[in-house]
């Protein structure tokens, strides 16, 4: 008879998110992309679900919204190897279209299949800071009403941890309509995680 663990650690919950059957999406997914970053990491950064190249490649933010967020990051001063990063959802919700697979929003019955996997990341992890990315982040863990306009860059009461924001998803920037307005929305973005970066330091 197998041995069982002596205690729950990251690696073993990523290694049973790979076979989860909770919703659908996995029918269609090429893989579970599960959260990554070092077991106590004080920063957690959570976005809405992997992208194209996540699930191509099995990790979290390598596409183009992780390599702006890889920018932004360094800009507020925040080390990504020390941040732990993951995303509500762990499988690609996408719809064909010719021979690409374009992003496509979970529903609420998919948030809350995958929010089992997320507990668990929160609580092993216990990260001091908690940045959510994006609306469909920010209301799967701060409630259906949150809205990131009003709220965004500032600290909210929550029990996931000491200290809690929400800000756009860094794909939200490569969708401005031009140079200007990418430029405009990357200087908040970094102005979002320099609050989260202060929070660290003034500790």
């Amino acid at each position: 008879m197998p041995r069982r663990p002596s205690r729950i650690t990251l690696t073993r919950v990523r290694d049973d998110a790979k076979n989860c059957r909770a919703c659908d999406l996995y029918k269609h997914a090429t893989q579970t992309v599960f959260g990554e970053g070092p077991a106590k990491a004080t920063v957690m950064l959570i976005g809405e679900q992997p992208g194209d190249a996540e699930d191509l490649s099995g990790h979290p933010f390598v596409g183009p919204a992780g390599q702006l967020l890889d920018r932004a990051l360094a800009d507020a001063g925040i080390d990504r190897r020390a941040v732990y990063l993951t995303n509500a959802v762990k499988h690609f919700k996408f719809e064909p279209r010719g021979k690409r697979r374009i992003h496509k929003k979970p529903r609420a019955s998919e948030i809350a299949a995958c929010r089992p996997w997320l507990d668990a990341e929160i609580a092993l992890v216990k990260p001091r800071v908690i940045v959510c990315l994006g609306a469909t982040a920010a209301q799967a863990l701060l409630g259906k009403s949150f809205k990131v306009t009003a709220h965004r860059g500032v600290f909210v009461p929550s029990p996931l941890a000491p200290r809690v924001l929400a800000t756009v998803h860094p794909s939200s920037i490569l969708r401005a309509p031009d140079a200007e307005a990418r430029r405009t929305e990357m200087r908040r973005f970094v102005s979002d995680l320099r609050v989260a970066a202060g929070a660290l330091s003034s500790e």
